[in-house]
């Protein structure tokens, strides 16, 4: 496990981890748009309202990107690390694995776990863009595992990760595990995984039943470091394999990040498998990010997808869920420019 000598160990002190949290529980501001902004958000607008008026041509997209899908077999040909016989088992879903080529890749760390590549099943997720430096990156993971739990720690120290989103209950509604424990339910009460302390300063609910946790993570071995501080979003009322009723709690996850540097690190976001809800806000998320900065090749919502499906199998799952990465991205964009939208059903 770690040390204080350790790379991850020294990670927790730089300033790239670091970000006050403290008012993050308040009701999320307003953004302020330049002129050149509002100008990206009408462009926008005008054309995602074009196509969601035509749901067929909406659902001949989703079509053709399931026509196009990755299959099975070749997703294990690209996936070999994550196929090993050391690893096997640290995959909550034997059909969702990372690709070699994108997959996060742990650190050593001075404990009794078997290095095994660095491995942990989580893919990072960029679209191309000419203004990623003002565009989020995304780690792309499934709920961990009981036994994945303290990878999962090392990953969020390692990648200087400052926002955990997850999409997801710890035990759906038909009493079905779809994600370990691995963080503190109450203030103050710190837990421990391996070698890795995790407390939450806070615990607070929203009018939109998110929850939010401001999370101190830190080794228990280092003497003097400055603990890490990630912010721990969950919206525990998005379906399985469905989308919520309206647009607006997913929206105020983004509304709450617009905050958040992207120079700090990736944006963990993980559900059970990775790739259904994650994807879908995913997407959400990077589309208004790109029109912000000027980049219309965002307002290809397909290409989005194909991009993101091309760094981990089966982002966004279902057509209900590609319908809602529109919705959303048009509320949005009506609330950026002034609209009095409330979200829009799907």
């Amino acid at each position: 496990m770690a040390t204080s000598n350790s790379p991850s160990a020294a990670n927790l002190s730089t300033g790239s981890t670091r970000f006050d949290f403290s008012s993050a529980d308040s009701p999320p501001h307003k953004l302020s748009l330049s002129p050149d902004q509002l100008s990206y958000c009408h462009q926008a607008l005008k054309i995602f309202k074009e196509k969601i008026s035509d749901p067929d041509s909406i659902s001949r997209e989703f079509a053709n990107l399931q026509a196009n899908r990755m299959r099975a077999s070749d997703m294990l040909l690209n996936a070999t690390v994550a196929m090993s016989n050391a690893n096997f088992d640290k995959n909550r879903y034997t059909d969702v694995l990372p690709f070699d080529k994108n997959r996060v890749v742990l650190n050593p760390c001075k404990d009794s776990r078997s290095s095994a590549d660095g491995f942990v099943n989580a893919s990072l997720i960029k679209a191309s863009s000419s203004s990623s430096e003002s565009v989020s990156e995304f780690i792309a993971t499934q709920g961990p595992l009981p036994h994945t739990i303290e990878d999962f720690w090392e990953m969020v120290v390692q990648q200087h990760c400052p926002v955990i989103v997850m999409l997801t209950r710890l035990v759906d509604n038909y009493k079905t595990v779809k994600c370990g424990d691995y963080f503190p339910a109450e203030d103050n009460k710190p837990r421990e995984f391996g070698n890795i302390s995790v407390m939450a300063k806070w615990v607070k609910t929203t009018d939109t039943s998110l929850l939010l946790r401001n999370l101190e993570v830190n080794y228990k071995e280092t003497e003097g470091q400055q603990p890490m501080s990630v912010l721990h979003i969950q919206y525990p009322e998005w379906p399985d394999h469905g989308v919520p009723k309206d647009t607006v709690a997913a929206r105020e996850i983004l509304k709450r990040l617009y905050q958040v540097p992207p120079s700090l690190g990736p944006i963990i976001v993980h559900c059970s498998a990775g790739i259904g809800r994650t994807g879908t806000y995913c997407a959400i998320h990077n589309t208004i990010q790109r029109i912000l900065v000027g980049d219309m090749s965002a307002l290809d919502l397909a290409k989005t997808v194909t991009t993101f499906r091309s760094q981990r199998i089966g982002m966004v799952q279902t057509m209900d869920q590609y319908f809602f990465c529109y919705n959303a991205i048009v509320d949005e964009l009506e609330d950026l420019t002034g609209g009095t939208n409330a979200g829009t059903s799907s």
